[in-house]
């Protein structure tokens, strides 16, 4: 098969690699129907996390089942399905209180490399879904969200209290900030405000559900939205960047009693305890657990009832994931979709 392979930073090829085979009885096979480029995909393709050698890379994926291992019983050949990035399952502790990026047994898809022509997925029965039918080609895109973009949006979301009426705010216009605005309006938010610099992205929320937009940043950007808010500051606020200035930004924009969804891996992140301790802030999140998600979101995409699929402003053919990675990461591109 054709798969992705990141060498070193900057250095992305599509070669031949073998094609996947059932290791284990609990194993499933999959046809990649799309896949496509992460945000986490761009700190090993930046060199922020070394690469010592070639991988395999991507991890969000949907596609139809070719072969199942003895042990399969939820899914069969020929169902299209949804899986998340952490293969889980869903039977441990962690799971079952719905934290399946945690689970006791978890192993992480992205070690076979998702973008690619077929992949194995671990521990199948926990980790795939399968959709009503075969969907047609117009909702790849929003399905192929929800395996891990949507999902972590709408973690994020849950994660910070989002609820009916609130006040939200949503830090980073890339696309897990953007469907974390999505979420937020599905989960009932009256206000959502959004930190975003860019024309086009902000264009975006706006379609997606945000009701205000802040382009300032730090000491400025936090002003801003205690103005928008009477000085009171925001129910919940989604960090969906990782850096240290976004964090303190979500941090400083919460009002006491507020939440923080944190999604965004950190990078370079620090918080004093005293800080911490006097805002009265609950802080939550982490891997999102989008197993938890993965029914109801697949349900809202097949029902129409939400279109995430817009997020995705580049379509490429797997050959030409390159390209898909050096728009993302000049920001030319919100989310690059693969097609095998």
């Amino acid at each position: 098969m054709r798969g992705v392979v990141l060498h070193a930073p900057g250095d992305i090829r599509v070669e031949h690699r073998n094609d996947p085979a059932i290791i284990e009885p609990t194993d499933a096979i999959i046809r990649i129907s799309a896949t496509c480029v992460c945000g986490s995909d761009l700190w090993d393709y930046r060199g922020i996390h070394p690469v010592s050698e070639p991988m395999p890379i991507g991890h969000e994926y949907c596609g139809i089942v070719e072969e199942i291992g003895a042990e399969v019983t939820t899914i069969r050949p020929g169902q299209f399905v949804i899986g998340s990035f952490v293969a889980s399952d869903n039977t441990c502790p962690h799971c079952l209180a719905g934290y399946q990026s945690a689970c006791q047994h978890r192993k992480y898809v992205g070690a076979d490399g998702a973008q690619a022509e077929a992949l194995r997925v671990p521990l199948a029965d926990g980790t795939l879904v399968a959709t009503p039918g075969v969907p047609e080609d117009e909702l790849l895109p929003g399905l192929l969200t929800a395996s891990d973009v949507l999902g972590t949006g709408w973690f994020a979301a849950v994660a910070a209290g989002v609820r009916p009426r609130s006040v939200a705010v949503v830090v980073g216009d890339g696309a897990v900030g953007l469907l974390g605005v999505l979420a937020a309006r599905e989960l009932g938010a009256e206000r959502i405000i959004v930190m975003s610099r860019n024309a086009s992205r902000q264009k975006l929320a706006q379609a997606f559900g945000a009701t205000d937009i802040v382009a300032e940043r730090g000491e400025d950007g936090i002003a801003q939205v205690m103005d928008l808010t009477g000085g009171v500051g925001a129910d919940a606020v989604l960090e969906c960047v990782g850096t240290g200035e976004s964090f303190q930004q979500a941090l400083r924009s919460a009002r006491p009693g507020g939440g923080v969804g944190i999604v965004g891996l950190p990078h370079d992140v620090s918080v004093r305890g005293q800080e911490l301790f006097s805002s009265q802030v609950r802080i939550q999140g982490g891997p999102a657990p989008v197993r938890r998600f993965l029914p109801e979101l697949i349900d809202l995409i097949w029902q129409r009832k939400i279109d995430p699929g817009p997020v995705f402003d580049l379509a490429l053919p797997l050959e030409k994931a390159a390209d898909g990675y050096a728009a993302m990461d000049s920001r030319r591109a919100v989310k690059a979709i693969l097609h095998p």
